[in-house]
């Protein structure tokens, strides 16, 4: 796999003006971090990978996000690993000055590579190219939907072989929750059925 992907660059082109320096320098840390580490797109995201999946970035209309795989297993000795949902794992992110020092994310990011190679954890199939209508738009996956998935390699690997219409129906199910109560009892309940393999509809099949 090559170590940049094209469509990132594509991703950031297209995210807010704001948005842009951030995702660029979060990128540029990664690879300064390892030239090991490589790109890929998936669920609409920017990902790097190594040993599987390591970290991935987010742009949303009014911050940026960027995230560990598994945060909840690295070392933080610098209390950076936050837990704000639909964020990444360092929270919020609006400006460049609200990334932690470069030295510091740097860091994090080769612990992140350590913990792969002490223990790989299981690695997501890369994503799978599947013939589409031309004029069919993949839904995006929303943040906090790749947040959860981030912290559960099982239901991530199912999602990720699931067609383009399967995940779908789970995407539009979480979003049309009309609170967020609601959105986090349908989330428990869908990442507990994704995590077993099965689609959105399956008690009716």
């Amino acid at each position: 796999m090559e170590q940049y992907d094209n469509r990132i660059d594509a991703y950031i082109d297209k995210s807010a003006d704001f948005a842009k320096p951030i995702l660029t320098h979060l990128r540029q840390l990664v690879h300064r971090a390892s030239p090991e580490i490589t790109e890929t797109i998936k669920w609409s995201a920017p990902f790097f990978e190594y040993k599987g999946v390591l970290c991935f970035m987010m742009a949303f209309k009014q911050h940026a996000g960027f995230g560990f795989w598994k945060a909840d297993t690295l070392p933080d000795p610098h209390g950076i690993i936050q837990d704000e949902g639909n964020a990444g794992s360092i929270g919020k992110l609006t400006t460049l000055a609200d990334l932690p020092n470069d030295d510091i994310l740097i860091w994090y990011i080769r612990q992140a590579m350590e913990l792969k190679n002490v223990a790989p954890s299981a690695k997501v199939a890369a994503p799978k190219i599947r013939k589409t209508p031309a004029a069919t738009t993949p839904l995006a996956t929303p943040g906090y939907l790749i947040e959860l998935l981030a912290n559960n390699a099982e239901a991530a690997e199912h999602f990720d072989n699931f067609s383009p219409s399967q995940k779908k129906e789970y995407i539009t199910w979480f979003e049309e929750a009309k609170s967020e109560a609601t959105r986090n009892k349908r989330l428990a309940e869908g990442i507990a059925w994704i995590s077993e393999g099965k689609t959105r509809h399956w008690k009716y099949k």
